[in-house]
């Protein structure tokens, strides 16, 4: 069996820090570094990005939707791309926020996580709103192959939280009973004497938690679930407070960035991750 994804990010943790930098082609920042707005600059984007990011951090999240824009020629970047970053120890998170349901839900597998996958990735984003046991399968397979997946469970924009903060059976929010069914597989799931588990939750960084009813910590010696939190940096949260917005649950934390590295263009991006980098590792180390 290979490592489990759990171990694969507890080593990424231990060795780079718990920062994931976005690679986000999106037709502004592309501008902004003097591109063209088509594949080839897409392609000098991304691969410039992935070169500042290799042995500097150990977790990348390409937004997949900005290749896809590109149509097929996109695509073929984003595939060279994870095949590139399969040479390095990166932990690539493929942002596609797939979900579905039988065969459908099996070909994304086949795409992203299976053994001829042609988007070369550790784990992938996926949605649960058709029925959490929608993914049962998915997980199955995802744990023979040493992967993961991260549930949207709470996302930073406001039109997600209505359904989000929705009441379920037993009263709890979707959010929390997503969070809940995700720590009972991890609990069982999870490779002997890892701290993580390899099914991991989106919780944006901006929120107020609370209003979710979400109580993060799993306690109880299990496998702790990852988080995977958008929001640092351009979106408004800071890296400095990433003990205060999780507390004890910030050891769970993959701080994902974006604008706020990749607007520092092709010159400055390189410095720009090893200041963030470094500026988590301050944060998680107070006590």
């Amino acid at each position: 069996m290979p490592a489990s994804f759990g171990q694969q990010l507890e080593r990424a943790f231990a060795t780079y820090g718990q920062l994931c930098v976005g690679i986000d082609p999106h037709a502004s920042l592309l501008d902004d570094w003097g591109l063209s707005d088509d594949v080839e600059g897409l392609n000098t984007f991304a691969n410039k990005v992935l070169d500042a990011c290799v042995e500097t951090v150990g977790i990348i999240k390409p937004q997949v939707s900005f290749f896809e824009r590109h149509g097929s020629a996109g695509f073929a970047v984003l595939e060279r791309l994870a095949q590139r970053a399969a040479e390095t120890d990166l932990i690539v998170i493929m942002d596609a926020k797939r979900g579905d349901i039988g065969s459908t839900m099996d070909g994304y597998f086949d795409a992203w996580l299976g053994k001829a996958a042609p988007f070369m990735c550790s784990a992938l984003t996926v949605s649960p709103y058709l029925g959490f046991d929608s993914l049962r399968d998915v997980m199955s397979n995802s744990l023979e192959r040493g992967k993961g997946l991260f549930v949207l469970a709470a996302t930073s924009n406001p039109e997600g939280k209505s359904l989000q903060t929705a009441s379920v059976a037993g009263g709890s929010t979707l959010a929390a009973d997503i969070w809940r069914r995700l720590g009972k597989v991890n609990a069982v799931t999870s490779a002997s004497g890892s701290s993580l588990g390899s099914f991991g939750a989106v919780v944006g960084a901006t929120l107020d938690l609370r209003s979710f009813d979400l109580r993060l910590n799993d306690g109880d010696g299990q496998a702790l679930t990852p988080i995977l939190s958008p929001g640092f940096g351009a979106q408004g949260a800071e890296l400095s407070d990433a003990k205060r917005l999780f507390g004890s649950s910030a050891r769970q934390v993959i701080a994902s960035v974006s604008r706020s590295v990749l607007s520092a263009g092709s010159n400055g991006i390189s410095n720009a991750i090893q200041v963030s980098v470094q500026e988590l590792k301050d944060a998680l180390a107070v006590a």
